[in-house]
């Protein structure tokens, strides 16, 4: 039982948190996403093909980041969220390193899967924490500025990798002390991973934020909930988050199709080079991403001062139509100009709902469910949608176009069916999300919890 009452979130605190936070989740993209760089040398090198580097960049990092995003999770509404990130991070970047001594597809799938394991923890003990630090009406542009983390690590995962590919393409094996004979690629995963063990210490100057929006019993006293009960909290509010959650899968389907294929689209139909390609794409990342994201959570926080509490939806249905027709227009067009200058408004639309779709999330169920409900998010998401966008246009290439060269083609393809599936799918749930924050936010009635929960697990503080 927690008898004290929280006291309000100090949001100049909160910033350096987020700071923190956007630290750490840059360095999860950088290590889950610099092996976009490197596909040429590792297909070369293990003799591997299309399919299978769609495998290294989705299935093997995102099979286990979403089942241990669960466990974490739970512990994340129960436990100290600093530690759990610490934790992670430690794990994510030591075997991001271990990355660099793989020496087939078997060994690297194995160390990509531990680098999910580690940025597993993240996600639902970050975002728990951000939603304790700020106001509600207040929340979506912190977790927006969070989650720039995303283009700023992909952006830098592109430009740090395409200059060291650049640098080391024409050098000759390296011999390192302990290690022994390394192709130069394998540098990469050394350069990017060990860095993350210095930010460990950083993090541990972060302090757990009091927790806000409790769940309360019959007397007004705040408590814990059990997992069943928090998973309760959840299938009661199960259309909103289901249609969060698989309008999301199209999203990350976009994103990581982009993020995986789009520096080989440029090699393969532009003749660009890695040093060119990374820096090029690096920078329309950092700078419309970010861009992006800051405006998508801003403008969700002002639609929903004035009212309007499916703003988060509103967002993201504003970026599938501008992202889709934007991303498909490039990657059909024969001029890599042209393409870099659809990719920047394409960039921006994608970076604009991702604060906002959590914020959302966040803000349909009690405090003491949402690292619960958070985990179980991210797990449908990613499971669909970073399995799917490095894989599709992989599949497509391979089986239907039989030719890597027609990348461009299956891009297009990709992103026209998954911004299409977004416009439907947030359009349909828009009027029930509206209800079931109302019901959070106390006012409306709420139904009962399912037999078995305590119906005092999910009445909001």
């Amino acid at each position: 039982m927690v008898s004290a009452e929280p006291q309000a979130p100090n949001e100049r605190y909160g910033w350096y948190l987020v700071l923190v936070l956007m630290v750490c989740y840059t360095l999860s993209f950088v290590d889950r996403q610099i092996l976009s760089l490197l596909v040429g040398p590792i297909k070369s090198d293990l003799q591997i093909s299309d399919t299978a580097m769609g495998l290294l960049q989705g299935l093997a990092f995102a099979l286990f980041y979403t089942l241990m995003g669960i466990p974490f999770g739970r512990a994340a509404d129960t436990g100290n969220r600093r530690n759990i990130i610490a934790l992670g991070l430690a794990i994510w970047s030591l075997m991001t390193a271990l990355c660099a001594g793989a020496r087939s597809f078997a060994t690297l799938f194995l160390a990509r899967v531990g680098v999910g394991v580690g940025e597993a923890a993240l996600g639902p003990s970050a975002f728990s924490m951000l939603a304790d630090s700020f106001p509600k009406e207040r929340v979506s542009k912190p977790m927006s500025v969070y989650t720039m983390g995303i283009f700023i690590g992909s952006g830098l995962a592109m430009i740090v990798g395409g200059a060291v590919v650049q640098a080391t393409s024409k050098m000759s094996a390296i011999t390192l002390p302990l290690l022994g004979t390394f192709a130069p690629w394998r540098l990469t995963f050394l350069v990017v991973g060990l860095p993350g063990l210095l930010v460990v210490l950083w993090l541990l100057s972060v302090r757990e934020p009091q927790r806000q929006n409790l769940a309360r019993d019959g007397a007004g006293a705040a408590r814990r909930l059990s997992f069943g009960e928090a998973v309760a909290c959840v299938r009661r509010r199960w259309q909103s988050f289901l249609g969060l959650s698989l309008g999301m899968i199209f999203q990350s389907m976009v994103t990581f199709a982009f993020t995986a294929w789009g520096p080989e689209y440029f090699k393969r139909v532009h003749g660009w080079d890695p040093g060119k390609t990374g820096m090029t794409l690096g920078l329309v990342i950092l700078t419309a991403g970010c861009l992006g994201m800051y405006v998508g959570g801003a403008l969700a926080d002002h639609w929903r001062r004035r009212g309007q509490t499916d703003a988060g939806l509103k967002v993201l249905l504003l970026s599938a139509f501008g992202a889709g027709v934007c991303f498909v227009a490039a990657f059909l067009c024969n001029d890599p100009f042209w393409a870099v200058v659809l990719i920047a408004p394409a960039i921006f639309f994608e970076g604009m709902p991702i604060g906002s779709a959590y914020a959302s999330v966040q803000l349909i169920f009690p405090n003491q469910a949402r690292g619960v409900a958070t985990a179980m998010f991210i797990f449908i998401f990613n499971i669909g949608g970073q399995t799917l966008g490095p894989l599709f246009p992989a599949l497509l290439n391979d089986y239907y176009f039989h030719s890597g060269q027609q990348i461009g083609t299956s891009l297009a393809i990709t992103m026209a069916g998954a911004s299409l599936a977004m416009l439907v799918i947030f359009s349909v749930i828009r009027p029930v999300y509206r209800r079931h924050y109302a019901q959070q936010m106390g006012e409306l009635s709420d139904a009962p919890l399912p037999r078995g929960a305590a119906s005092a697990g999910a009445t909001a503080g």
